[in-house]
């Protein structure tokens, strides 16, 4: 049984999140992770970043863990094609209009002043990481929002890793100026509908506590809390 994912940089990093299922008791959610932990010791990976419920966090810091920050998880079912904005152009970076270098400044501004507070990556790693996590076709995964012509906001729906209909948002944002007006809203619903076309049938999207204006959105699209889990890291 699979308790927790896991995403890997060769020796530099492990990205851990627990899953949670029913049934299975707190300890053996711990002897689980105490294997996961004595794995990433013995191959010395440079620092592991983990997702799990604050009910282990004394158990965490015991272990040498600190405390980053918590995350809330918003859920809903996709079962219908939501309104899109006319006024608003969508296109994959694969059609060509914009260059890589171009995506990469468009997603550092998209990040820039968000209040989440787990930056684990620089840019040059993030654009890395898509090839490396979504595979070679990365760029049909990535999409731009545009507004008069203006490129104002990204998402890259994909489907979680070892599910067949979970979607998720590898990333989304709005660029700073187009914040606070609406617009966020609107390309998270066309988001979603992303997410329908490529065979997702439930959504799952996850932002820090403190990131208000990100889980208005959630709640104006029908997404409701489903979960809450600390972000923890520990370093070799």
């Amino acid at each position: 049984m699979n308790l927790f994912n896991r995403i890997e940089k060769d020796n530099e990093y492990w990205l851990v999140d627990q899953v949670k299922v029913e049934g299975v008791s707190e300890q053996e959610y711990l002897e689980a992770f105490s294997a996961l932990l004595w794995s990433w010791k013995e191959k010395q990976i440079e620092y592991m970043s983990l997702l799990m419920d604050t009910s282990y966090e004394k158990w965490l810091l015991e272990q040498g863990f600190r405390k980053i920050s918590t995350i809330v998880e918003y859920t809903r079912e996709l079962n219908e094609t939501l309104p899109s904005d006319s006024e608003i152009s969508m296109k994959a970076l694969a059609d060509g209009e914009m260059k890589n270098s171009e995506f990469a400044e468009l997603y550092e501004r998209c990040r820039s002043g968000s209040a989440n507070k787990n930056k684990l990556f620089t840019i040059e790693q993030v654009m890395e990481s898509l090839e490396n996590e979504l595979g070679p076709n990365w760029k049909t995964h990535c999409y731009i929002f545009r507004k008069y012509g203006e490129p104002v906001g990204l998402s890259i729906p994909i489907i979680e890793q070892g599910t067949v209909d979970e979607g998720r948002l590898f990333y989304f944002g709005v660029v700073p100026e187009w914040r606070g007006k609406g617009y966020g809203t609107a390309f998270h619903r066309m988001s979603l509908n992303l997410l329908q076309e490529i065979g997702a049938t439930t959504y799952v999207g996850s932002t820090d506590e403190a990131n208000q204006h990100m889980i208005r959105i959630f709640e104006q699209n029908g997404c409701r809390l489903r979960d809450r889990k600390g972000i923890y890291r520990v370093d070799r």
